[in-house]
């Protein structure tokens, strides 16, 4: 055991700015969880390899500790919401009448406070530490989120051999309660800081989307805030069709969940879940193509001002295709006109002219990602 605190502990010098004593206590804490899992693993005892399990799972835990640590404390915590929100959004469900996005948002917000504090005590209580103790240097921080992540993935196993991650019962009991009102601040500062535990825990979850939106230069945060919005307004359409499993699968890829884990959350076989897949891209596709268009497209920065994202050459092939009625909608589109006047220039119906002009986007969406040759 002491070989592999010291083995612990020079990894975290070695790549962090902690003080030595705060590597040693942290390395301390790490080895002490590892080796009263292996204590407490029949399934480990009888491979007669002990050590080895004993080492791996050291590795692993440095390793979501550094992770942490190199992301920081801001950027941090939005991973850490980041991955615990994908887990639970399907199961976190709004009051009756209420369908809006933000609402179930803010709710699975309130529902991670209340697991935030849950899982500080249970930290407090596993690693054996003061009743009072909190995170004061961004290791440590690191390490409680790296913790509270495990945490969260555990699964608690039921008769007949089911089993669920505990994170998910939580939010499962917790959609059927009065939200919680204790609130965690999961931030910290580089180095020591004198706040009492009443403050720290005491911080709302506000601050969350504050520490979001100060990520990054001026281009990345547009460029994020413009991904959120297409997001959101892709959520709302899918909603709008009742596509709800559509829906939980979109904030699963978008938290660049592996498909092993989308078929493990959402409960689907694979043939199911490619099922799904097939289905989320055609409503993809028919979103980007609708009322949506000048949005996404300016996402992927295919604008009408960059002649819809096309290299000159295809855009020359594009212009070859469309039909007279198509190109002169584009030369209409281009010159500013509006929908209504652009339909009655054209002598068509709305839908029609909708119809023709996502005829036009879809052929240079093809384009757009037709191989090179």
């Amino acid at each position: 055991m002491e070989s592999l605190v010291q083995f612990t502990q020079k990894q975290l010098e070695q790549s962090t700015k902690a003080s030595e004593s705060q590597c040693e206590k942290v390395a301390e804490r790490i080895v002490e969880e590892v080796n009263r899992i292996c204590r407490e693993s029949d399934r480990i005892q009888r491979t007669g390899e002990v050590g080895k399990w004993q080492k791996n799972l050291s590795e692993h835990r440095i390793r979501q500790c550094l992770n942490y640590y190199q992301l920081g404390s801001k950027r941090g915590r939005v991973e850490l919401q980041s991955t615990l929100s994908a887990i639970v959004y399907r199961y976190i469900s709004l009051r009756q009448g209420i369908s809006s996005y933000q609402a179930k948002v803010n709710l699975i917000e309130d529902f991670l406070q209340g697991f935030y504090a849950e899982t500080l005590n249970a930290f407090r209580r596993e690693a054996d530490v003061l009743p009072t103790y909190s995170p004061r240097s961004l290791l440590e921080l690191s390490e409680y989120m790296a913790f509270t992540e495990r945490y969260a993935k555990r699964r608690i196993t039921f008769s007949r051999g089911r089993s669920q991650q505990l994170v998910i019962l939580r939010a499962q009991t917790f959609s059927q309660q009065q939200p919680l009102e204790t609130s965690v601040d999961i931030t910290a500062a580089e180095g020591s800081f004198n706040r009492d535990d009443k403050e720290w825990e005491g911080v709302a979850m506000q601050q969350l989307r504050t520490y979001m939106a100060a990520q990054g230069d001026d281009h990345e945060l547009t460029d994020r805030n413009l991904r959120e919005t297409v997001a959101q307004e892709l959520i709302r359409y899918l909603e709008e069709k009742q596509q709800l499993d559509c829906i939980d699968y979109f904030v699963l890829r978008l938290r660049d969940c592996a498909t092993s884990e989308i078929e493990s959350v959402l409960g689907l076989t694979p043939r199911q879940r490619d099922y799904l897949q097939q289905r989320f891209k055609y409503h993809l596709i028919r979103f980007a193509l609708s009322n949506n268009w000048e949005l996404v497209h300016q996402w992927l920065g295919a604008t009408l001002e960059q002649n819809l994202g096309l290299t000159p050459s295809q855009w020359e092939h594009l212009l070859a295709e469309i039909s007279e009625p198509q190109q002169k909608l584009l030369e209409l589109k281009q010159l500013g006109w509006e929908h209504k006047e652009i339909a009655k220039e054209l002598t068509l119906t709305s839908s029609q002219t909708d119809k023709l002009w996502g005829k036009l986007l879809e052929l240079a969406w093809d384009l757009r990602n037709k191989p090179l040759t």
